[in-house]
């Protein structure tokens, strides 16, 4: 999908007097992004306000990109040395055709031992060449060693990683505690220590990457048994980068629809959003 990557378009406040906006740079050094009249067409995001005079001459065409799924993309703090890593989030990309296309060799989701045949992990199994396995039998493996942990571990604090191999890509998923319709907080914090673990060392499942866990309906994600609701997408993030995963990660398609919220690149996130939240420029 579409993304802007102007850093001004939609923030409340005016950039500083002693920055150009980003407009600017593009404008003075003749850069395009777009062959013929692409960038023209393609300013409408934001509506009239944003797009300048070429979008308030077409009201139409702005109003129907600024309904568009679309990402305003922010960016990232300058860095020379990236000391402890980061996660790299994939705005605007689809995780199915990337990892159909060799581009990773592990990835992490979910599983649960009833029903996964609307998960991705279905769609993984189904589509890759060199699977021998199919949706029933991911969930008839989930639910056999569910019940077996059940009788010989009941003790042990879940979730537990079943990794299923496809030969061009291994699966690493959280298994789904039993008798629950959802994952808590603490169960990603502990499933992604594993992760880590099952990790560490192995470049031969480097590069890795991972759903969000948001939006899902089969597995989906709450904070925790008091609080019923969904997560921030960025303590979903915390809680990986706490559990030492970096790989890359893949936004919830419904996020795509927030396009009047800036997005950064990776996490950490800039300082400056905690400044700014704390009341400071």
């Amino acid at each position: 999908m579409p993304a802007s990557s102007s850093a001004g378009d939609r923030r409340t406040s005016a950039p500083s007097a002693s920055r150009p906006t980003a407009r600017q740079p593009a404008e003075e050094s003749g850069l395009r992004l777009y062959d013929g009249d692409g960038d023209v067409l393609m300013s409408g995001f934001g509506g009239a306000a944003a797009g300048g005079a070429a979008a308030a001459s077409r009201p139409g065409a702005a109003a129907f990109l600024d309904r568009a799924e679309h990402v305003t993309l922010l960016p990232d703090a300058p860095t020379l040395v990236d000391k402890a890593g980061r996660i790299r989030i994939l705005w605007g990309q689809q995780m199915l055709p990337d990892v159909l296309a060799g581009k990773y060799r592990s990835v992490v989701c979910g599983v649960n031992s009833d029903d996964n045949s609307h998960g991705i992990i279905a769609q993984l199994v189904d589509l890759t060449h060199t699977s021998q396995w199919t949706a029933k039998t991911v969930t008839s493996y989930a639910k056999m060693f569910s019940e077996a942990i059940s009788i010989h571990a009941a003790d042990d604090r879940e979730p537990y990683i079943l990794k299923y191999d496809l030969d061009s890509i291994l699966i690493l998923a959280l298994l789904r505690p039993k008798g629950r319709d959802y994952f808590t907080m603490d169960d990603l914090a502990r499933g992604f220590q594993t992760v880590n673990k099952m990790l560490q060392g192995r470049r031969e499942r480097i590069p890795v990457c991972s759903v969000s866990f948001l939006g899902a309906r089969s597995n989906r994600l709450i904070e925790s048994e008091k609080s019923r609701r969904e997560p921030s997408f960025e303590s979903v993030l915390r809680t990986m980068y706490a559990a030492g995963f970096r790989g890359d990660v893949y936004p919830a398609p419904g996020m795509w629809n927030l396009g009047h919220i800036g997005v950064f690149p990776a996490f950490p996130f800039p300082e400056g959003l905690d400044r700014m939240r704390a009341g400071g420029f």
